[in-house]
């Protein structure tokens, strides 16, 4: 008899999807997260394509369904470091990082952020180190669950041993006593009958392309960077602004880490013709008057009204230019693009205000590691590995099943349909239907 309970590895929007298929159907969930709370990417998002929806109007209602359902247990700042057993019959143990913060205390008043000595002095995470926050902090408002956090890396209490004259600012200033500097790391063991892998990506890092100028010139951004310029809930309140001043010329390169033979990365990530053509979209509507340049290899609009969106986007007036630039420079304190337009067969410079760099999608930091403890492999690229090409929801190991970009890219809706079937096959082990 099978165990009738499921875990489910990352707290993204096919982690999340997953665990809501299996408390739906009244088994329990152990949905395990490494970061203190859930969202993944997808929470950093303004729009979604095609329709431009919007991002946090999918998925609050998703993470505040995780984070209350009776039959979801949320260990966030989790990870699984031992896995024994078989389809069926996991036994794991998984490791519970302290947050320094009692949940049942914490009512989420941000009193303590404001008491913070480094208040706005630390580069948030969320929002790609434009804006700042504190060492206790919560990464965005709609975060699940709504309890604060103090970061071990960078809290003066914890990295040298004092903070205020007369203790921690943080715990002086929490009415409800939550701050607790003495909590200590603590391992569980958990018996499931079946794992859902969703550990999600991250984003290429652009330092592997130094002809671009990313980290030398501060016009030189990441679309998910641009993503937090756009939102709403970002540091500039959706306000495009570079250096203190609204940009005029953008212009975007795509296949950043991706089809790269000299970055490692020769497949396609998938997402990043299309996310381009959505902030292409959102900028000429922020900035009317902005002239707005797509340089391509190609453009990929596989999906369900995705060449609807590209033509549409072309004809809101962006520009698109067949052939990725060879550098990107300053002269005289201008950012210069400089290429070869492949369809004109012709040279150019060109003289810009913002280089938008449509990074592509890697496995998630810790990937290959955790394939290791689960018993896994990863391919050549670090996603992990299915056990037929066919069907990308099975893993070569019986009862452990893959979902979302944690198996390669993809965009949010195949990456919810992935979530659907690895929650679907998962039914099947603790039900005694069988996984196979």
């Amino acid at each position: 008899m099978a165990v009738p309970r499921v875990l489910v590895i990352g707290g993204g929007i096919a982690g999340m999807e997953a665990s809501l298929q299996v408390a739906s159907a009244g088994y329990e969930v152990f949905l395990v997260e490494r970061r203190p709370w859930i969202g993944g990417r997808m929470a950093q998002l303004d729009k979604t394509f095609p329709t431009l929806d919007c991002s946090s109007c999918i998925i609050t209602p998703r993470m505040v369904s995780v984070g209350s359902h009776p039959l979801i247990h949320l260990l966030t700042l989790s990870e699984v470091i031992g896995v024994e057993g078989s389809e069926g019959d996991f036994r794991v143990t998984v490791r519970r990082n302290p947050r320094y913060v009692d949940e049942s205390k914490c009512t989420g008043c941000g009193q303590c952020a404001e008491a913070c000595r480094l208040k706005g002095r630390i580069p948030s995470e969320f929002d790609m180190g434009l804006g700042g926050r504190s060492a206790i902090y919560l990464a965005f408002p709609q975060a699940v669950p709504m309890k604060y956090a103090v970061d071990p890396e960078r809290c003066l209490m914890l990295t040298r041993g004092r903070c205020g004259k007369d203790g921690p600012r943080c715990q002086e200033a929490c009415p409800q006593g939550a701050i607790d500097f003495e909590q200590e790391a603590e391992e569980v063991q958990i018996e499931v009958g079946a794992i859902v892998v969703a550990t999600g990506f991250d984003p290429f890092p652009p330092e592997g392309k130094p002809e671009y100028g990313y980290g030398r010139s501060k016009g030189v951004i990441t679309a998910l960077e641009l993503e937090r310029l756009l939102s709403a809930s970002g540091p500039t309140a959706g306000e495009v602004l570079i250096d203190g001043r609204t940009p005029k010329r953008f212009l975007f390169i795509q296949c950043v880490g991706s089809r790269d033979h000299q970055a490692g990365n020769r497949y396609c990530s998938r997402v990043c013709c299309m996310y381009v053509a959505k902030q292409a979209h959102l900028v000429k509507e922020r900035i009317p008057d902005a002239r707005v340049t797509v340089c391509y290899m190609d453009v990929r609009a596989y999906g369900k009204g995705y060449e609807a969106f590209y033509e549409r986007v072309q004809r809101d007036g962006v520009i698109y230019r067949r052939g990725l630039p060879s550098e990107v420079f300053e002269r005289d304190g201008q950012l210069v693009v400089r290429g070869e337009d492949t369809l004109l067969g012709r040279p150019y410079e060109e003289e810009v205000d913002v280089v938008v760099l449509a990074v592509g999608l890697v496995p998630s930091q810790g990937a290959e590691e955790l394939a290791g403890t689960l018993g896994l492999e990863v391919d050549e690229y670090g996603f992990f590995q299915e056990a037929d090409p066919n069907d990308p929801v099975l893993s070569p190991r019986p009862g452990i099943f893959l979902a979302g970009c944690c198996q390669g890219p993809k965009d949010i809706p195949d990456s919810v349909a992935q979530a659907f079937g690895a929650a679907a096959r998962a039914l099947a082990v603790i039900g005694g239907a069988g996984g196979g």
